[in-house]
């Protein structure tokens, strides 16, 4: 495992010395919410396509996966929704082995759209011929059903890393600019999300490489 100081320029670097010629990998990059891992993955992508005439890399989230607001109601889980049992873990893992078996043909997966709050199925596109998907996720080296399955799929899997007290600035931006109040925003973020970091934090010592997300 390296230290969290490599330069994207770097990282662009080392994901293309994984691509495989006439193949697809995917690179997992995780971390605790709030950690920079949306933000870094698409980096990484553009970083990737910057200077390439074709696609080469797509950003695929784990969001899609949220279970839908009805169903959460339904089991009543709701209240904690963004925890590990409120996403379709086998349907992620189903999804990543189609998109290292199906090269020939557009897959299609779902996204997450923050300001309705819901998946929105088949917007993201991984055309026929793309080298490299950069999955990103919370729950990607995860110890447990389904998830344990994930990284044998992965070229490599990369832990994003930021202290606390930012990842809780975040955090409760986040929630802020999405219609909770500060003070419920803080507490969300302080329980909730709190209580995924607890599980996600160990699993840094599975990564093949820690990265920051400052």
């Amino acid at each position: 495992m390296s230290t969290p100081d490599l330069s994207l320029d770097a990282l662009a670097e080392r994901t293309l010395a994984l691509a495989v010629p006439g193949g697809r990998i995917i690179v997992g990059i995780t971390g605790s919410p709030g950690a920079g891992k949306t933000t870094l993955a698409k980096q990484l992508v553009a970083r990737i396509n910057k200077n390439s005439d074709v696609t080469r890399a797509v950003y695929l989230p784990m969001d899609g996966f949220h279970l839908a607001n009805a169903t959460l109601d339904r089991l009543g889980i709701h209240d904690r929704k963004g925890a590990i049992e409120t996403f379709d873990g086998w349907g992620f893992v189903a999804l990543l082995g189609r998109v290292l078996a199906e090269t020939d043909h557009p897959v299609y997966a779902p996204s997450f759209e923050r300001t309705v709050d819901e998946g929105i199925t088949g917007e993201v596109a991984i055309p026929a011929g793309v080298e490299i998907v950069i999955a990103e996720g919370n729950y990607l080296l995860v110890d447990q059903e389904p998830w344990n399955r994930i990284p044998a799929l992965l070229a490599e899997a990369w832990f994003c890393e930021t202290g606390a007290g930012e990842r809780l600035t975040r955090l409760v931006d986040r929630h802020t600019r999405h219609g909770r109040s500060p003070e419920a925003a803080l507490e969300w973020a302080s329980t909730v999300d709190g209580a995924n970091a607890l599980l996600i934090e160990p699993t840094k010592e599975r990564a093949d490489l820690v990265v920051s997300g400052s």
